[in-house]
């Protein structure tokens, strides 16, 4: 799952107040309040929910694309915590299905580990992808992640090695089953593909600096981690460049 450089100091970011994400949430719960959303033309969405959640989590934001013509799709993902070479097999797979269904290719839109399942995608299958949008996604170094999130992976890991179904190992590292999309993180992208990385210098989950991929028009948001899939102003800058 997790490929990792180390370079990237701990800095200090405080928890979220939950007041401060509450008011993220808040701020796309009324449809009356969404900004107008881009243009789909009939083109399909897929989205990617982050480590630990699942497709529930894209729900209103995939609602808004298809507010704005769209055709969103689930990742099929309920639980973020699948090993990544079998979960990105799957998804092209989806992929194929969705881009023959509308004949044209996809949106790609992911939050944080479904970010960087989202730029494997990309690399492994160029012809069905024409944008991909990562939100705080540790695109650069998996492993680049604040101390409270590594206990949460070091436990899926653990319940993963010790035989626990659909749950990542601690050899999807560096180990053989990730291998393939390990090497899709390094891959160089289409040159006609739009990439637009999201972060946050307040996130409290994913060093920023490790969502500044190379390959990506870097857009830096006000918004937590958390609070990135919901955030009016997150969708505003969505609506400016989709």
């Amino acid at each position: 799952m997790f490929a990792t450089t180390e370079t990237f100091p701990l800095s200090l970011v405080k928890k979220p107040s939950p007041l401060l994400v509450a008011g993220e949430w808040q701020s796309t719960r009324s449809r009356e309040d969404w900004p107008e959303p881009p243009d789909g033309d009939g083109r399909p969405a897929l989205l990617i929910p982050g480590f630990l959640a699942g497709d529930s989590s894209l729900r209103r934001l995939g609602a808004w694309l298809n507010q704005g013509g769209y055709r969103p799709s689930r990742s099929g993902t309920a639980f973020n915590v699948n090993c990544m070479e079998p979960k990105v097999e799957s998804m092209v797979e989806l992929l194929k299905r969705i881009t023959d269904e509308t004949g044209k290719p996809a949106t790609i839109i992911g939050q944080s580990r479904g970010g960087v399942f989202g730029r494997a995608l990309a690399a492994r299958a160029p012809g069905l992808v024409d944008t991909l949008v990562t939100l705080g996604s540790p695109t650069t170094d998996q492993l680049a992640i604040r101390m409270r999130a590594q206990l949460s992976v070091r436990a899926v890991s653990t319940l993963g090695s010790l035989g626990v179904p659909r749950f990542f190992t601690r050899d999807c590292l560096d180990g053989e089953c990730c291998a393939e999309s390990r090497s899709d993180l390094q891959r160089s992208l289409s040159p006609n593909l739009k990439y637009v990385g999201m972060y946050s210098k307040r996130d409290e989950v994913v060093r920023w600096q490790a969502c500044l991929d190379p390959a990506a028009e870097h857009v830096e948001i006000p918004s937590t981690h958390l609070g990135m899939a919901v955030d009016v102003r997150v969708w505003r800058e969505l609506a400016a460049r989709l």
